[in-house]
């Protein structure tokens, strides 16, 4: 199953470590993010595979052949930019066409091939256009064309909706996801933003200061991150520190300061007395005015106060002090009743959250909280 293998890659630009002494495997076919903010390497890495970059150390194995030092225009591996890469003077078609050319295809054969990648990206009939003359998204579909059409064992995706708006962004994920389902090549997708990644990708890696932090599929980074750097950057979260002050069979009960007790599914299997760092994602909570009922003996109910209170349409976020905590909160709206009485700014509320929905961090650092400081509404 596996097509390409990082290992042990290093990259350095003067004293700066960009890559560090990074090792991965993708499998064939599956669509691998790498995520992470600006300045952790992915990029870098992305050149490396690419042939743009050699590594200071490691080695770059595609399906079985060290290419660690095979230039890129003979590697079977092709690039779509951020900014396309498009040839201005040419037509979509001696754009497309490029490539096959310069690999000397048989002229007879060039047509057909351009055309079938052309109807692959839903770009029929713009064969005589140039590039200015497309919308960002259809330049992007040209460069995906362009790159496919010499079939490459993987194609690599650096940032490639950046340039987009986000309506426009929302769709090209949909449109690669299909193009990745109809070529069924392995795609390789650097991106700062966490949403696309989570949408798209069937196994992300997160990468902070050139290393990696995680590697797991969408749901394996937002339900069970090892890091707080994982649990802050794929989406929202609440973090909790405390110690174990009781363990009853799977469960816990973690003593927080200035804060009520806690219930929680002790998938670590911590000991009493152990420090423990929690995530909890603000879905995880239901909020209300009355005070629910209890639903089992591991079922967590929380007061507080409503700091404040931001209706987003398909959900409300609210930050409710609890103690001497702040609490993100969100309430998604299944329906949505104009009429009744909705919680707002200074109401007395109630949380409510089940024990199996928290999650102990392998690693916590204060630091990492940072990336809380403007949540994402």
């Amino acid at each position: 199953m596996e097509i390409l293998r990082f290992e042990n890659i290093t990259k350095r630009y003067g004293q700066n470590t960009v890559v560090d002494n990074v090792s991965l495997s993708i499998n064939e076919g599956e669509v691998f993010s790498l995520l992470g903010p600006s300045g952790c390497g992915k990029t870098t890495l992305l050149r490396i595979c690419g042939g743009f970059e050699p590594p200071d150390a490691g080695r770059v194995i595609l399906d079985g052949v060290d290419i660690t030092d095979l230039p890129a225009n003979q590697r079977p591996v092709r690039t779509v930019f951020q900014n396309y890469a498009l040839f201005p003077h040419m037509s979509i078609y001696d754009n497309v066409a490029f490539g096959l050319k310069a690999t000397g295809v048989n002229k007879q054969d060039i047509p057909e091939m351009v055309a079938k990648y052309l109807d692959l990206v839903q770009l029929t009939g713009f064969e005589d256009r140039k590039p200015a003359q497309l919308s960002g998204g259809q330049r992007q579909r040209v460069a995906i064309a362009r790159a496919l059409v010499t079939k490459p064992k993987v194609l690599l995706l650096d940032e490639p909706l950046a340039a987009l708006d986000l309506k426009l962004r929302q769709r090209m994920l949909i449109e690669l996801d299909t193009i990745h389902d109809d070529v069924g090549i392995t795609f390789i997708f650097v991106t700062h933003d966490q949403q696309e990644a989570m949408s798209i990708s069937d196994n992300i890696a997160v990468l902070r200061a050139g290393k990696i932090e995680q590697i797991g599929t969408p749901p394996q980074l937002y339900e069970a991150p090892k890091t707080s750097f994982v649990a802050a950057f794929i989406g929202d979260t609440n973090f909790f520190e405390g110690r174990v002050s009781s363990v009853d069979g799977d469960y816990c009960d973690l003593q927080i300061e200035d804060f009520p007790s806690l219930r929680l599914y002790n998938d670590k299997k911590v000991h009493v007395g152990r420090k423990v760092h929690v995530s909890i994602r603000p879905e995880k909570f239901s909020i209300s005015l009355n005070k629910p009922e209890m639903t089992n003996a591991n079922t967590n109910l929380l007061q507080g106060v409503v700091e404040e209170a931001i209706y987003l349409g398909a959900h409300t976020r609210y930050w409710v002090r609890v103690q001497d905590w702040r609490v993100s909160v969100i309430k998604q709206h299944s329906g949505y009743a104009l009429d009744e009485r909705s919680i707002k700014w200074k109401d007395q509320v109630w949380l409510k959250f089940e024990a199996d929905n928290a999650y102990m961090l392998d690693s916590y650092t204060e630091d990492d909280e940072e990336l809380l400081a403007l949540p994402d509404l």
